[in-house]
């Protein structure tokens, strides 16, 4: 068999195995969605009353972020289902293959589970619904907008380290409406997830300061498609220069 001939071979099993891992994935994540849409529907909506509770009109309901939200899950899992079953997933999947185990998206799959558990059961019952739907945000940018692990698990963590102090420190319910301490739990927690990069990204090949790179004049040459100065490791004349 020849290179590329192993090559193509080796993406068609990854492929598969992906979708594999699609089917499975996906029946998780409408089990989940249909359990929280369920779950959900304890809350006051359309004007109704519970436990004293009133859901005045329904655009003043905390029903209506976890129902649009479970109910985006609910259609994503449908539809990463009906690609897996089309794609032969589920043949491989319901299979003796298998579908492998990769610890990288364990820990994901995991710190996503961890941040919406809390979420769902412990602060939005008990915290500023604000400040627990932007700790969550944040912590979803800064833990995944890049892929890094430790980045995940410092953001699943705070969201836990929130969630568990309300969920101890205020588990009855009739503590759930009062203002109490976990808000400032919550926020302090969100202080923690900065989605902003201290760090500047510096262009691969470019040994000197990115701006003074970017900022300098033509004729020095090109590093990496971006205009640079002498500070620059290896410029390169202009192509309209070349020889």
């Amino acid at each position: 068999m020849s290179v590329t001939g192993a090559e193509d071979e080796a993406a068609r099993e990854a492929l598969a195995v992906l979708r594999a891992r699609d089917f499975w994935g996906a029946l998780v994540l409408i089990g989940l969605s249909v359990f929280f849409l369920w779950r959900t529907s304890f809350i006051p909506f359309l004007g109704e009353n519970r436990a004293g509770v009133s859901g005045a009109d329904w655009y003043n309901s905390a029903a209506i972020v976890p129902f649009g939200i479970w109910m985006a899950m609910l259609m994503l899992g449908f539809v990463l289902l009906r690609v897996a079953i089309q794609a032969g997933g589920a043949a491989r999947a319901l299979s003796a293959v298998g579908i492998g185990w990769d610890r990288a998206e364990a820990l994901r799959i995991a710190s996503i589970a961890v941040i919406m558990v809390f979420f769902i059961f412990s602060l939005v019952p008990r915290v500023d619904f604000i400040l627990a739907s932007g700790l969550v945000i944040t912590a979803f940018i800064f833990g995944f907008h890049d892929g890094k692990t430790e980045r995940m698990l410092v953001a699943a963590g705070a969201v836990a380290v929130a969630g568990a102090y309300a969920l101890i420190a205020h588990f009855p319910q009739a503590e759930w409406n009062t203002p109490h301490d976990d808000d400032w739990v919550t926020l302090a927690a969100l202080g923690g997830v900065d989605p902003v990069d201290a760090q500047p990204r510096q262009k691969p090949g470019c040994a000197g300061d990115p701006v003074d790179c970017a900022a300098d004049a033509v004729g020095f040459g090109l590093c990496d498609g971006v205009r640079v100065s002498p500070k620059c490791a290896e410029p390169r004349r202009p192509a309209v220069f070349a020889d």
